[in-house]
């Protein structure tokens, strides 16, 4: 963590100074965080359907069309008449994904639902403090991080394939914190890939807001696991 924020870590006085970003920046970034909340409500409202009704093996289901809907979304891009339905597409695309989150949310529940609401918590505390890095830092100073995130990322693939034949628990842990330090990164990469984007023309902020919200959801399943497993741990020893 230290080494990801380092001498670019904001300050108090940072907080409030957003002379690095033109007025552009500001704009676009209020809308791709907009569309993030609108997707993070829907996925919310999502996880909360498939709990209440009890709808576990649709999330399988959920996961498909969540795809085609983020498919149909990437299909469809801005023209300047179909505002109304990418924001459909994409707040289809957030509620299937909480749907298909259904199953481990109900699980996590079972064991202490408070563990939802931590994971929840410490989700937007790391999201926060990651997006205010990125944003506050030397303009294009994570974008190097791009590469060694996507071979993060096959090699959590790679793994994945090979536990499934050797089901090591060591190897299931490996991954799980990787995978979180891997998307906390990413959340200062998207920052600023966004910004640069943007800055080259790239104004599809609903698009750009779907690399952010699956960061988010990353991070918030892989805490969700670690506190569920760390809980169940600490029950035993009790």
């Amino acid at each position: 963590m230290e080494s990801m924020f380092g001498r670019h870590a904001p300050s108090l006085s940072a907080l409030s100074d957003f002379s690095k970003l033109s007025h552009d920046d500001r704009s676009h970034l209020k809308k791709v965080y907009t569309s993030l909340s609108l997707t993070l409500l829907a996925a919310t409202a999502g996880s909360a359907v498939n709990v209440l009704l009890g709808m576990f093996q649709g999330a399988f289901l959920a996961s498909i069309v969540s795809i085609g809907l983020l498919l149909a979304l990437r299909f469809n891009p801005d023209n300047g008449k179909n505002l109304a339905t990418r924001l459909g597409l994409l707040a289809g695309f957030g509620f299937f994904s909480g749907v298909s989150m259904g199953p481990l949310i109900a699980h996590v529940a079972a064991i202490d639902p408070s563990l939802i609401f931590t994971a929840l918590g410490g989700t937007v505390v790391v999201f926060v403090s990651f997006s205010l890095s990125a944003l506050y830092a030397e303009e294009r100073s994570y974008l190097y991080l791009g590469g060694y995130l996507l071979s993060g990322l096959n090699f959590l693939l790679l793994t994945s394939l090979v536990n499934m034949f050797i089901g090591s628990i060591f190897v299931l842990e490996v991954q799980l914190y990787l995978g979180l330090a891997i998307f906390c990164a990413f959340v200062l990469y998207d920052t600023q890939l966004i910004i640069e984007k943007s800055r080259m023309g790239d104004k599809d902020y609903i698009w750009h807001s779907v690399d952010l919200f699956l960061d988010f959801i990353e991070i918030f399943r892989r805490l969700l696991i670690i506190l569920a497993k760390d809980d169940k741990k600490k029950k035993r020893r009790d």
